[in-house]
């Protein structure tokens, strides 16, 4: 359960990365300002460089075009990088657009030494500044604005007004005006901040909405009457400079950095804040190296974690969270004197000149050691906020952030974070055990828990056995005390989450065991069933609710889930107690449950109880046969059971819509008649009897119960006018015997046409009188004569028949054909007279031996074996005369005993050749699909093709 984690010690770059330009310019560098990728730079008396940063290689050169004596004094460039401010230290102004290459001098503002500029970065665009702020060596805060367009280039002045709104003012009286920022807060409210050599100044108000184009006039009006707030320091060495840092382009600042005499005061922008937007305000004192009358700071840059002074010789970079020195980089005396540092808010570039070098800053991964920072100040959120990529660093913070809440007795929050760590297990669960704090040992597991991976099974099996020991402990304590009811409720809802948690389903399922176990040692029965149905192990479930009576329960359970075994192996306990339930439950089911597989419940419980009792069991066999229509053989043979054994009268019925098909019958005949016979349903008997066609037995049986019903089963055996007859004896015989019904007797011969007078008449006793059966012995002669007649009748017409026969026989004897010297073999088209030949009566002409070459090859196998015999017996016979048609006593030649005459072997030769003509007769049919070419063949023909 340990885990490590390797805190390598990585060989960084530094946070400031310093880069010296490739740069050496002609004159010497006067003022650099640098914003949005674009720097310009004043060389010299009157030269102005404009470099791309983007095109490096495509610098930008203007004059100044001034012939006086004036230098430049300062340079202020627009978060935009399209407005300069030239100030000369002639209280003169000039202004270059970047999309221009004429400088043009600012007339209304001449006069007045520009010391700050407060860009307005809310309406400002490349070709108009918007209202900006300007500050004077004299303390004078003036209003501006600067617009500029290829129209008017040449016509108009660029300065649209310049008027003054404010003087900023110290102890002895105005004082300039080192710095201006202008801010926009939330619900339209603006803030300037301006700051002098001691003092910082604080203008805070709203602008009405859609008026701040008109400037800032009223805002400053609303501190006429007073001061705004400031904040004042004793010291100064002449001038002073703040610093901002602004996370994301377009937005607003966070943080702060004013470099003045006593030190650096820095903090954050709130700007929630009604009457000042500066909080969390610190002052970083100069160290003692640091001598503000020898080497007093020149600039000052804020970046998000740390700011970089800039002193003559060298850089020095404080960190704002905890106020150390964290870099220092010192310059070599060849370069020259410090002169500025000012970084492009754009790209969080950091740019140092002097009077010949120009040195270039990157900012890399500057957020790298603040989590250790953070961390020491027990600023545990942001320490992780800074780590949350490393997690070496990450595992150290959440280990120092555990033992901080160990220590202040914030035990549940110290095992939440210690489940995040990589320490060892054993040695976090043994301190929380030393400490007797269960309850953050349990978050502990449980946090443990979630954290593990998948093949982690190991662990995973050992936390929520652990879990689940933990718990019971517990709600065993907290069961027991009635004042801890509120509690014992909602520790039971975190154990029934744990148990439920998709995330440990496949834990628990694996090891249900054990958990089994640990529920029953506890005597918990009540998540014993709440884990067993998560568990989907229903079979105990339904087993609990069974041992304790909750058939009901039980029931519910099986009808929820419908699970077809637990059916099977329940309903034998259910129906004894809950009959009329549980069959409904099943018909529920529908087809999903095989009822043979329930008439073993049925069968016991059937034994056992009253017939309303077994009336369910007929519902569900019912509802099985006549609903599910159920084919298998036990279910009906059970159902006629309970038919024989409650309800004789539904048993009739069932046997006739059953049918009297055999192959449709889905019951045992054999054993539906047994079952009737045992119980005494006669009429079932009879039915069954019919349907297995044991008719006689059925005529004996049905007599015992009625007559008609013996009548109709006498007629049954359509087919068989003998066993008709006989049936019918039978009830003939029963009438007269048993009953001495003369009557019924005489109406049996009635309604059977088979049954004469003289059939019966052997039953009768010797002294019945003649009366009775005189109509019936009439009618019996009246039907011998008729059926004399109608033999005398036959006889005639077979005679006429014979008669008829024998001329025709005569007539075909004596009937013949002629053939003319000139016709031909249909088969071989040579002259038929030259050999023996054959003539048919439809016209065709065949020699012998072309007939017997078309025909044997489409004789059947017997016909042409026995052909083949005939013609080798016929060799073996005298030679034949040359006539073929010669007279029969010249032809026949005496034979030994037993022996067909040479004759009789050519009839029967003429018998299978000649029976009919090989193309009129059905030869020719049965060889229309015939293939021209004999199969055998066809590989043989087509080569001959080729």
């Amino acid at each position: 359960m340990a885990g490590y984690v390797n805190a390598r010690l990585e060989k960084e770059t530094p946070i400031f990365n310093k880069q010296r330009i490739d740069f050496a310019p002609p004159e010497k560098i006067n003022s650099l300002v640098v914003s949005s990728n674009q720097l310009c730079m004043s060389l010299g008396k009157d030269t102005l460089l404009r470099i791309d940063l983007g095109k490096p290689d495509e610098p930008n050169q203007v004059e100044l075009g001034r012939k006086d004596e004036a230098k430049v004094y300062k340079m202020f460039l627009d978060h935009t990088g399209s407005h300069l401010l030239i100030a000369l230290n002639t209280s003169e102004c000039l202004y270059l657009n970047r999309s221009v290459q004429k400088v043009r001098a600012l007339s209304r503002w001449k006069g007045h030494l520009i010391e700050s500029v407060g860009w307005n970065k809310f309406l400002g665009s490349e070709t108009n500044t918007g209202p900006i702020l300007v500050g004077t060596a004299q303390g004078q805060i003036y209003e501006a604005e600067i617009s500029v367009s290829e129209g008017s280039l040449f016509g108009t002045n660029p300065d649209q007004y310049f008027r003054q709104v404010y003087t900023l003012e110290e102890e002895s009286g105005p004082a300039p005006v080192c710095c201006l920022e202008i801010e926009r807060g939330i619900e339209g409210k603006f803030f300037i901040i301006a700051t002098t050599r001691k003092r910082l100044f604080q203008f805070v108000g709203k602008v009405p909405e859609g008026t701040e184009q008109q400037g800032f006039s009223s805002l400053f009006a609303m501190h006429a009457d007073h001061l705004p707030s400031f904040r004042e320091f004793p010291a100064s060495f002449g001038f002073s400079e703040i610093a901002f840092y602004t996370p994301k382009l377009r937005s607003n600042p966070r943080s702060f950095a004013w470099m003045m005499g006593n030190g650096v005061l820095y903090g954050t922008l709130d700007y929630s804040r009604p009457d000042s937007i500066l909080s969390d305000e610190r002052v970083w004192v100069y160290p003692s190296d640091i001598d503000i009358t020898v080497n007093k700071p020149i600039s000052i840059v804020l970046t998000q974690f740390h700011f970089l002074l800039l002193l003559p010789d060298r850089v020095k970079a404080v960190c704002i969270l905890n106020g150390q020195v964290v870099f220092q980089d010192l310059f070599l005396e060849k370069f020259g004197l410090l002169t500025r540092m000012i970084k492009d808010p754009t790209v969080q570039q950091i740019w140092i000149h002097t009077e010949k070098v120009v040195f270039r800053y990157h900012v890399q991964r500057e957020s790298r050691d603040v989590w250790k920072m953070y961390m020491n100040m027990n600023k545990f959120d942001l320490a992780k906020e800074y780590c949350k990529d490393r997690p070496e660093c990450l595992d150290i913070v959440l280990a120092k952030e555990a033992e901080h809440c160990f220590q202040n007795k914030r035990y549940l929050d110290s095992a939440k974070c210690y489940a995040l760590t990589q320490n060892y297990f054993e040695e976090i669960a043994l301190k929380f055990i030393e400490a007797k704090q269960e309850e953050a040992l349990m978050e502990f597991l449980i946090k443990k828990l979630s954290n593990l991976k998948p093949s982690e099974k190991t662990q995973a099996t050992l936390l929520t056995t652990w879990l689940t020991e933990l718990y019971l402990n517990w709600l065993g304590i907290l069961e027991g005390d009635p004042s801890q009811r509120n509690l014992y409720l909602d520790t039971r809802e975190k154990f029934r989450t744990f148990l439920s948690s998709p995330k440990n389903k496949d834990c628990l399922f694996n090891n249900r065991a054990s958990i089994y176990e640990l529920l029953a040692s506890h005597g918990d029965t009540e998540h014993m069933v709440y884990f067993a149905v998560i568990m989907q192990d229903y079979e105990r479930v339904v087993a609990h609710h069974c041992q304790h009576d909750e058939y009901d329960e039980a029931l519910n359970v099986l009808s929820r889930h419908r699970d077809e075994k637990l059916f099977y192996k329940f309903s034998p306990v259910l129906i004894q107690h809950i009959p009329k339930k549980v069959v409904d439950a099943w018909i529920s089911m529908g087809s999903r449950l095989d009822a043979r597989n329930l008439i073993p419940a049925l069968v016991n419980y059937s034994q056992s109880a009253s017939t309303q009792q077994i009336n369910e069991a007929i519902r569900y066999m019912e509802f099985c046969v006549y609903q599910l229509e159920e084919t298998q053989q036990a279910i009906h043979n059970y159902l006629l059971s309970l038919y024989a054994l409650c309800r004789p009268d539904s048993l009739l019925s069932y046997l006739e819509q059953a049918g009297t098909n055999p192959n449709r019958i889905h019951y045992d005949l054999k054993y539906a008649l047994r079952l009737c016979a045992e119980h005494g349903h006669h009429h079932a008997c009879v039915h069954i009897y019919k349907v297995m066609e044991l008719y006689e037995e059925a005529v004996d049986l049905a007599l015992q119960v009625d007559v008609d019903l013996a009548k109709s089963c006498a007629d049954l055996p359509e087919d068989d006018e003998e066993l008709r007859k006989k049936l019918w004896l039978k009830i003939a015989r029963h009438v007269v015997q048993e009953e001495k019904d003369v009557k019924k007797a005489m109406a049996c011969l009635s309604s059977c046409a088979l049954l004469k007078i003289e059939d019966v008449l052997p039953f009768f006793p010797d002294f019945v009188t003649i009366d009775h059966f005189k109509e019936a012995i009439c009618n019996s002669l009246e039907d011998y004569n008729k059926h004399i007649e109608e033999l005398k009748r036959e006889m005639e017409e077979a005679t006429q028949s014979a008669k008829r026969i024998r001329e025709d026989i005569q007539e075909m004897r004596n009937k013949y054909g002629s053939v003319e010297p000139q016709e031909k073999c249909a088969a071989c088209d040579f002259p038929l007279l030259n050999r023996p030949f054959y003539l048919f009566l439809c016209g065709h002409m065949f020699h012998y031996d072309c007939l017997l070459q078309a025909v044997f090859p489409n004789l059947p196998a017997y016909k042409q074996a026995k052909l083949e015999d005939l013609q080798k017996k016929l060799a073996a016979t005298s030679q034949p005369s040359k006539s073929h048609h010669r007279p029969k006593d010249t032809d026949t030649i005496s034979l030994g005993k037993g022996q067909q005459s040479r004759e009789q072997i050519k009839a029967d030769i003429d018998d299978i050749v000649a029976a009919e003509c090989v193309y009129c007769g059905e030869l020719m049919i049965r060889s229309i699909d015939k293939p021209f070419i004999d199969p055998q063949k066809y590989e043989e023909e087509m080569q001959s093709w080729l």
